[in-house]
């Protein structure tokens, strides 16, 4: 165990009990279904895919085109991982050759004079991977994976690794980093199939490290010893964000959707269930457990925090979560139930409460539920 200087009073229980999460876990019967009812999913499922294939698409094959390619690229890889479309489907064909339109002469999936390279490249290559049934795609892919390290704030922009930039990813070449576009830089690198060991994947685990409220040898800036209660907020960066605002003491909230991303990125970057800040994570989903809102925001970013929320509980490879009141929940039932009963007559999702981030775009919206029921989907346990 580790007893440096730096070790706070939550790090030090944290080291101590190091292995409660995979405990986490609620022994069950092997034949006991996890999660919702297959006949509803499969109908909410077809619903929200016949409402892309038939209201939504655009002649051209795209979703809410003035988006660029980020809304487009998202509905492909939802469908697509929730479904047995592929790429040869015609619609679903007709959305990649509408992505393709974006590629760059520098390797990046992006609208012309975007300043959402980092964005707009990732989403697009999330969606040409899961598409690229037949390596069809592997050259574009791999093209976009060398555009996404080239953009990454590191040594070659003069950041080294004390910089609160460093490792990260923003919205432009020239603007500050934020944990949601690295998240999605880290996500797109592993998919394209950057190691973990990668310095860029490293150098992004840095940064993501310093978005946590948890003082460490991983993190030594001033925010981290303001809140220290394991969760995320948005950057460290010029002065440091949170969506969620600030404590009293000048600290920066924590909450939902960023504290998914952080731990998901944590571990596509090769960290384990082990690790003191996977660990810390966890500990404060388990304390601010819901699908009723995104938990430090209410309604704003519902949609993006249900997708986030999904993926990083899979990627984590759990069933069950305690809560604070010691209550375990099946969380994909949890989530699922509360989309059947969202989802519109259409087969869409809007978030109706919140228009903020675009949440007001029902194929944005739709695709963010679709993405998060595709990590939903029912299954029963070996024994």
């Amino acid at each position: 165990m580790k007893t440096a200087s730096w070790t706070t009073p939550l790090m030090t229980v944290l080291l101590v009990t190091c292995y409660t999460l995979p405990g986490k876990t609620q022994p069950h019967n092997s034949s006991t279904p996890i999660g919702p009812s297959a006949h509803k999913w499969e109908k909410a499922v077809t619903q929200a895919i016949n409402y892309f294939k038939i209201t939504a698409q655009e002649p051209n094959g795209s979703y809410s085109s003035q988006t660029g390619p980020a809304v487009t690229a998202l509905v492909v890889t939802s469908i697509l991982k929730s479904s047995n479309h592929s790429s040869e489907s015609p619609f679903i064909k007709q959305s990649l050759s509408y992505l393709m339109r974006f590629a760059r002469n520098d390797g990046g999936l992006y609208a012309k004079d975007s300043v959402h390279g980092n964005y707009e490249t990732a989403l697009s290559l999330l969606a040409f991977k899961t598409a690229n049934d037949k390596n069809q795609f592997g050259a574009l892919v791999k093209d976009a994976q060398s555009y996404l390290i080239d953009l990454q704030w590191d040594e070659t922009e003069d950041k080294d690794s004390s910089n609160s930039f460093f490792g990260g990813a923003g919205y432009g070449r020239h603007e500050r980093p934020d944990l949601s576009n690295t998240q999605f830089l880290i996500e797109a690198l592993k998919a394209s199939g950057l190691a973990e060991d990668h310095p860029a994947m490293q150098r992004a685990l840095v940064f993501v490290s310093r978005c946590q409220n948890l003082e460490s040898e991983h993190n030594t800036l001033p925010f981290a010893t303001q809140v220290e209660d394991g969760g995320f907020y948005y950057t460290p960066a010029a002065g440091g964000t949170s969506q969620a605002g600030k404590t009293a003491n000048g600290g920066l909230r924590s909450y939902g959707s960023m504290t998914y991303a952080g731990l998901k990125s944590m571990i596509f970057a090769g960290l384990t269930r082990e690790d003191p800040r996977v660990q810390a994570a966890y500990e404060w989903i388990c304390n601010h457990y819901t699908i009723k809102e995104n938990p430090g925001m209410g309604y704003a970013g519902l949609y993006y925090y249900y997708h986030t929320f999904a993926k990083a509980l899979n990627t984590l490879n759990i069933d069950f979560v305690e809560d604070d009141d010691g209550l375990m929940h099946d969380w994909r039932k949890d989530l699922a139930n509360e989309l059947f009963i969202q989802q519109r007559a259409d087969g869409s999702w809007i978030n109706r409460d919140n228009k903020r981030w675009y949440e007001g775009d029902p194929n944005l919206v739709t695709a963010y539920g679709l993405l998060a029921l595709s990590y939903c989907k029912p299954k029963t346990t070996s024994p």
